[in-house]
């Protein structure tokens, strides 16, 4: 019997609501972005963000139900995220998630914000454990060991700046607008990347795989300061180039150090083209195969949020009213990789 699950998800800035069948095939997926309300300020303001969640929140559920063609009544579960994220946001996706499985009688499951993202590659693709998950976004930068559902192993973090959080730093300080990511990539297509050289933060002698990018930001700063008619597009094709070198080697160090053969991309900075094709030209050189989503997927958005639900249903973790919102909630084990 086919397994309708409704997800929801309002970890950021992002209401979307999805349902998706036997957590593989998307039957609908809404999101509604506040890209016009945070622009002006260069960067998310997180009360702005919960109040638009509680305007946007019903007729987002009630699209993804309608585009669907089908009612809660149809709904098997619940998945709604409750961390990590904005825990102004978290709380509207939350509390109405509780609303709806009380007032309708459904079970509902909660999902690690980070676990969707992973699960995203799943909606489109066939994958075999075990694999390496690169997540990249404005909140998040990690690599995972992944070995099968719920099996999760964190081998590097970002000690400051998440790559995306970079990227709207770096497009604030150039003055190029918000979202910063999309910006810079298109800008970047323009320069030359060999024109200035950033530095690359490299941990690897102290032992560790983890990335930093608040010093490159910084040298981003410093740099338009010294020379303020540089080129902006030399600029920001010098920083990406940086970032997506940081980003593939060390995606390449850790699969070769586990001896994984699969490294999965997710996160929104996925969608960055540059990214992309660097990390498929280095993966087929290292003979690892290399799965990413459609763009649409990279973002945030409730199909992935439903696609790790449903297996969080199928094994029985439901949820209680009790559950709260986390803003700080980690994904399996962290060990710190030790470079060899």
């Amino acid at each position: 019997m086919l397994m309708l699950i409704l997800g929801i998800d309002t970890s950021c800035d992002d209401t979307a609501a999805a349902v998706v069948e036997d957590g593989r095939r998307i039957v609908s997926n809404i999101v509604s972005n506040q890209n016009e309300i945070h622009e002006k300020y260069g960067g998310i303001v997180p009360e702005l963000a919960s109040r638009q969640h509680l305007e946007l929140i019903v007729p987002v559920v009630d699209e993804a139900l309608s585009r669907a063609g089908v009612s809660l009544q149809d709904i098997a579960a619940i998945a709604v995220t409750h961390g990590p994220g904005l825990i102004g946001s978290l709380l509207v996706g939350v509390c109405f998630a509780k609303s709806l499985a009380a007032a309708h009688d459904i079970p509902m499951v909660a999902v690690n914000h980070l676990e969707g993202h992973i699960f995203s590659i799943f909606l489109e693709h066939d994958v075999d454990y075990p694999f390496l998950a690169l997540v990249v976004s404005g909140g998040h930068t990690s690599l995972y060991r992944v070995d099968h559902f719920d099996s999760y192993r964190e081998i590097a973090r970002t000690r400051d700046d998440a790559a995306g959080e970079a990227y709207d730093k770096v497009a604030k300080l150039l003055q190029l607008g918000y979202p910063g990511g999309p910006l810079i990539d298109e800008m970047a297509s323009r320069g030359n990347p060999a024109a200035i050289r950033f530095p690359r933060a490299n941990l690897k002698d102290k032992g560790s795989m983890d990335f930093s990018f608040s010093g490159l930001k910084t040298a981003v700063l410093n740099y338009s300061r010294k020379y303020p008619d540089a080129d902006k597009n030399d600029i920001a094709a010098g920083f990406q180039a940086a970032v997506v070198d940081v980003l593939t080697e060390r995606a390449l160090d850790a699969a070769r150090l586990h001896k994984l053969k699969r490294i999965v991309l997710s996160g929104g900075v996925s969608a960055n083209k540059s990214l992309r094709e660097e990390m498929q030209r280095k993966a087929t050189a290292d003979h690892i195969d290399f799965y990413l989503p459609s763009a649409a997927l990279c973002t945030d958005n409730a199909a992935m949020i439903a696609a790790a639900g449903y297996h969080h249903f199928k094994r029985g973790d439901k949820a209680d009213f009790s559950l709260n919102p986390r803003a700080y909630l980690p994904l399996g084990t962290y060990d710190e990789v030790q470079s060899r």
